[in-house]
């Protein structure tokens, strides 16, 4: 799954490259907010509300001293990812 993710990041950069739009660093930390609300409104919302999701899943880590069978960091992590395919979706609109 994270070679897949690896490899349409490094097209949606080479494509974004070639297009002439600039390509934010992808960080693995926690979901950026990386999409233009003035382009692309619901893309951008959709990336605040995964940041809230992830924000809410660090509180409930604090709240119980991180002991949440791995589950509550498998689901940060899929949110990093949703996050990369929403800024995807975005380029992709940006080539229509």
């Amino acid at each position: 799954m994270k070679q897949r993710l690896s490899i349409l990041l490094i097209s949606a950069a080479i494509a974004a490259g070639a297009s002439g739009c600039a390509v934010a660093p992808v960080s693995y930390d926690e979901p950026v907010l990386n999409v233009d609300p003035s382009r692309h409104g619901n893309l951008a919302a959709a990336q605040e509300l995964v940041r809230s999701a992830y924000d809410k899943l660090n509180d409930a880590q604090y709240a119980n001293h991180d002991e949440l069978g791995g589950h509550a960091a498998r689901a940060k992590e899929l949110l990093r990812e949703a996050g990369d395919e929403i800024k995807l979706a975005a380029l992709a609109a940006n080539r229509r």
